[in-house]
C-alpha cells in the first residue's frame, strides 16, 4: 500500500490540495473556494471532508498526514495569526482544528517556509543543507535553511527577508514602514520602478504607451527580453537591490545556493545574470564565489501542494 500525505495550500481566495507520494508524486488533486467559508470551522469540516473524500477515491493508500501553507502561519503554535487576506480574523488554531476533524498528525507553515522544504526534498536542494529560497510574486518571500534545518526562530516568524529595510525612507510597504526589500523586488516593486524610469528617462519605450494601470512584471518582462532599454535598466535596478538582499542574508547564514521562485523569477537571464554580477560585486570576500544563484526546480504549478506535502513528510520522519 503506498503511503501519501496531504499537501494544502490555502489561498486568498482558493484553496488547493494533493495527495503526495514520498517521491514528490501527486496521486490526486483538488480545490475548494476559501472565500465560500467566511468561519474557519465551516473551511476546516469541508476541508477534510474534501481530503478523506477524495483519498477514499484513490486505490491502494495510505493517508499519513497533512502539511498546511497558508498566509502568516506559526510553525510552532499551529496558528494562523493576523492574515490580512483571509476572512478569518485573529489567531485561527488551524493545525488543531484540522486534526480533531482528521485525527492525523498535521503541521503547519508559511507558504514560502513550506516552499523551502519542498525545494529541499523533492528539488534542487535535495543534497543541501545551506540554502535560501526567494518568492518573487505579488510580495517577497523567504525560506531559510541551516544544517538542514528551515529557521523559524523564537516567534515562528524568522526569515522574512522581504521585509529588511535597504532604503530608510524609502518606497511605502504594506507592512507600515517604509524601504523594505519587497517593494523594490516583486512584482509589483517592478512596476514601481517602470514608472519612475518612464518619467525620469527620455528614451523611448513602448511601455510608454501602456496605461500605468496596464503595466504588468509580465509585459516588462517581455518588453526587456525585446531589448526595451527602460524595461531592461528596470530589470537592472530589480536585480542591484535583490543583489543587496542576497548579500546581506549571506553574511548570516552562508548558503550555498539561493533559489528564485515565482511569476519574476521566470524572466531568467534578463533577471539572474545581473543579480549573479552584483552579488559577486558586493559580497563580503570571504563568501566571494561560494553561492550559486539558481531557479526553482520544482514546477510552479505544484509548488505550493509539494511544498506543504514535503512539510508533513518532513515532520513525520523526525
Amino acid at each position: 500500500m503506498k503511503e501519501v500525505v496531504a499537501g494544502v495550500d490555502i489561498g486568498g481566495t482558493n484553496t488547493v490540495f494533493g495527495l503526495v507520494d514520498r517521491n514528490g508524486s501527486i496521486v490526486a488533486e483538488n480545490r475548494i473556494n476559501t472565500t465560500s467559508y467566511p468561519e474557519v470551522e465551516d473551511f476546516v469540516s469541508v476541508l477534510t471532508t474534501s481530503i478523506l473524500k477524495l483519498a477514499s477515491g484513490v486505490i491502494n493508500i495510505e493517508l499519513k498526514g497533512v502539511g498546511v501553507g497558508a498566509p502568516d502561519a506559526n510553525y510552532h503554535k499551529g496558528t494562523i495569526e493576523l492574515a490580512t487576506n483571509l476572512a478569518w480574523k485573529g489567531i485561527v488554531p488551524l493545525a488543531s482544528l484540522i486534526k480533531e476533524k482528521i485525527n492525523l498528525p498535521v503541521a503547519i507553515t508559511n507558504d514560502a517556509k513550506a516552499a523551502a522544504i519542498g525545494e529541499m526534498i523533492f528539488g534542487g536542494a535535495k543534497n543541501m543543507k545551506d540554502f535560501i529560497i526567494l518568492t518573487l510574486g505579488t510580495g517577497m518571500g523567504s525560506g531559510i535553511v541551516v544544517n538542514g534545518e528551515l529557521v523559524y526562530g523564537y516567534t515562528g516568524f524568522a526569515g522574512e527577508l522581504g521585509q529588511t529595510i535597504v532604503v530608510p525612507g524609502g518606497r511605502a510597504c504594506g507592512c507600515g514602514r517604509q524601504g523594505c526589500l519587497e517593494t523594490y523586488v516583486s512584482a509589483p516593486g517592478l512596476v514601481r520602478t517602470v514608472l519612475y524610469l518612464l518619467s525620469d528617462m527620455k528614451e523611448e519605450s513602448l511601455l510608454r504607451r501602456i496605461a500605468p494601470s496596464g503595466l504588468t512584471a509580465k509585459l516588462i518582462a517581455e518588453e526587456a527580453e525585446k531589448g526595451d532599454i527602460i524595461a531592461l535598466k528596470a530589470f537592472d535596478y530589480t536585480a542591484e537591490m535583490l543583489g543587496l538582499g542576497i548579500i546581506n542574508a549571506a553574511t548570516f547564514s552562508s548558503p550555498e545556493a539561493v533559489f528564485l521562485f515565482g511569476g519574476l523569477a521566470q524572466a531568467e537571464d534578463i533577471l539572474f545574470n545581473p543579480v549573479r554580477k552584483y552579488v559577486d560585486q558586493h559580497i563580503y570576500p570571504i563568501y566571494k564565489g561560494t553561492i550559486k544563484i539558481l531557479p526553482s526546480a520544482i514546477p510552479e504549478n505544484n509548488a505550493p501542494v509539494l511544498g506543504a506535502a514535503a512539510l508533513a513528510w518532513k515532520e513525520l520522519s523526525k
